[in-house]
């Protein structure tokens, strides 16, 4: 045996352990980041994905980990911190893209199309076929105006903010974080759906004028049709601009993600 294969040999173990290191970090962050982390891609696919990306990663960010810790419960708590802060960071990515279906419930919900009195007998009481036609559309969307690239930039720049086994994630900032990343999705799918709740708010005091003036009408069986229809048309009209505008907020969203 050479010294070159001995060099090899002895320097195995902490290339096996830096691996492990960003391996958990990475497939952490995969389980939830938008458009590579979606219940709908098998799950072979995302565990390549993460394969594939820890594999280009790792020279990168190879010179800031540490190296093999002198006992196992170390090296466990070392895997366990990065996967904490791999979900943290996939967490606040896919805040901002549930907005659009959450956008699309509200619209559901006002325009008819998610009635407590008649629910989908497919999606359930709880979701809406137009809530789940944006939450699929949000992937391909993410993919096809390359915004997918920023949390994964992000990624890579997270070792510098949150080195292993250096800086660890405070507990108070991951949750403060956190519940702005929560409270801007809401708002965000609120905009989004903005003009559908104004054009229902509209519609139900003229309904209510139209009850006081013609109390013998049969006002819901009569107003549902006409509601679920002008709320089809105004979605045909804004939906372009409820994706625009929904994309431009999650580019300058992942533009503040940490690490960019």
């Amino acid at each position: 045996m050479t010294a070159d294969d001995q060099a090899l040999l002895a320097g195995l173990p902490g290339w096996a352990f830096a691996f492990v290191l960003v391996l958990s970090r990475v497939a952490a962050a995969f389980m939830l980041l938008p458009a590579l982390g979606e219940a709908e891609l098998p799950p072979m696919v995302r565990a390549g994905l993460a394969l594939a990306f820890t594999v280009v990663l790792l020279p990168v960010v190879a010179p800031l980990l540490p190296p093999v810790p002198a006992n196992g419960l170390a090296a466990l708590l070392a895997v366990a911190g990065e996967t904490v802060a791999g979900l943290w960071l996939g967490w606040l990515a896919r805040l901002l893209m549930l907005a659009l279906p959450m956008a699309g419930q509200m619209m559901a919900g006002v325009i008819g199309l998610a009635n407590v009195l008649q629910p989908d007998a497919v999606m359930g009481p709880q979701g809406s076929a137009l809530a789940r036609l944006f939450a699929l559309a949000a992937p391909v969307a993410i993919l096809a105006a390359g915004l997918h690239a920023l949390p994964l930039a992000a990624l890579e720049g997270s070792y510098h903010v949150l080195p292993p086994l250096g800086a660890t994630l405070p507990p108070g900032e991951a949750a403060r974080s956190i519940v702005a990343a929560v409270s801007d999705s809401f708002a965000l799918a609120l905009r989004l759906a903005g003009p559908f709740v104004l054009a229902a708010i509209v519609w139900n005091l003229a309904l209510g004028l139209l009850s006081r003036l013609v109390p013998q009408l049969q006002i819901y069986f009569a107003a549902l049709p006409g509601q679920i229809m002008g709320g089809i048309l105004l979605l045909g009209l804004l939906s372009g601009a409820v994706l625009a505008a929904w994309l431009d907020a999650l580019r300058s969203g992942y533009a503040a993600l940490p690490g960019l």
